[in-house]
């Protein structure tokens, strides 16, 4: 998840300008009656070929309300930034994002309460206590590697340290990716504490190639060769494997330990005075339906947010299959999105970035 540069996209809606959307006033009255819905998400659900969750969802529902859909891009961070500068005039009516991201958009009071149907479905870890944002897609973090230049997956946080590494591994930037942020947040678990995880990821840095604010663009290069390892997440990357020969799933652990994740899903709000906030409701509701969550996998590759939803296709046996053995463990979210910058600031310190 999860790029810094901003790509607007004009989903579903063909040629259509999306900057004719986003020069509206904001406010929940102003243009209530258009017949479009603006969605400001993290990468990962929109295939790159037009083949993903998100691509198949906007056109049936579109196909079904009439609602086009206008798609803007990018990291979780970001999308949260720009929906806070925008608090005067709001252009977006729905945001998506990876945790810690959401529980900060929340915070800033950039969300309406609204519980979407089907939102009683969903476990109570996967949405807000006050009704401001739910869980739209389950997932987990993870690694990739490159299966042809590795005969086998890295299994410890150590071997990562080996000089066979060295300009050959790179995360994603924290605090501007879900999945960068997520390294951060599973070293600290797996170490111990904040020090120790820093401690390691201050050796780590001598082997990373550096910053990179998509968790997107890395598996491709892991695929390529130009990388042997790289953060991601489950549903993204098994995603990208279906194109990616070389990409393999795994999940560090500290040695003598097991190997461990924790989810990560694709959380949705409804934005505070968003132009279209009907629309924005109607856009959840649909991302909840039971047919759109059996889609979750078949075509997203991810995991239902609805616990009632029983996936058994294809997709749902193979991921089922990449988390046996793997050890979930849930993070401290609140306390995460309080002393996130905090946990940034000591990981540029550590790493010199």
């Amino acid at each position: 998840m999860r790029r810094n540069m901003l790509k607007p996209i004009a989903a579903v809606t063909g040629s259509l300008a999306l900057a004719a959307t986003l020069s509206a006033c904001g406010g929940n009255s102003a243009a209530s009656d258009e017949k479009s819905v603006t969605v400001y998400s993290a990468d990962g659900l929109k295939g790159e070929n037009g083949d993903g969750w998100y691509d198949q969802v906007f056109k049936d529902f579109t196909k079904k309300t009439g609602i086009k859909v206008e798609y803007v891009e990018g990291g979780s961070g970001e999308m949260v930034q720009r929906a806070a500068r925008e608090k005067s005039n709001t252009q977006a009516d729905v945001i998506v994002t990876l945790p810690p991201f959401i529980q900060q958009a929340d915070g800033k009071g950039l969300l309406e309460k609204y519980t979407p149907q089907g939102a009683d479905q969903v476990d109570g870890a996967d949405k807000a206590a006050d009704g401001t944002w739910t869980s739209v897609v389950n997932n987990y973090f993870g690694f990739v590697y490159n299966k042809k230049d590795l005969k086998t997956a890295p299994t410890t946080w150590d071997e990562l340290l080996d000089g066979t590494y060295k300009n050959k591994l790179q995360y994603s930037t924290p605090g501007v990716a879900g999945d960068g942020t997520a390294v951060v947040v599973k070293a600290m678990h797996d170490f111990g504490g904040n020090k120790p995880a820093m401690d390691y990821l201050k050796k780590l840095q001598a082997n990373n190639v550096g910053p990179s604010a998509s968790t997107g663009k890395l598996a491709p290069k892991v695929d390529k060769g130009e990388l042997l390892v790289a953060n991601g997440d489950v549903q993204m990357n098994f995603a990208q494997s279906k194109t990616m020969p070389n990409l393999g799933l795994w999940f560090p652990k500290k040695a003598g330990g097991k190997p461990t994740s924790f989810a990560l899903p694709y959380a949705g709000g409804l934005v505070k005075n968003a132009p279209h906030s009907e629309n924005g409701k109607k856009l959840l509701d649909f991302m909840l339906s039971t047919k759109a969550q059996q889609q979750v996998s078949s075509i997203g590759g991810g995991f239902s947010a609805r616990k009632d939803v029983k996936a058994t296709d294809e997709n749902a046996i193979a991921l089922s299959k990449v988390m046996d053995g793997v050890e979930i463990f849930e993070p401290d979210w609140n306390d995460i999105d309080k002393n996130l910058q905090t946990y940034v600031e000591d990981w540029k310190s550590a790493t010199g970035s």
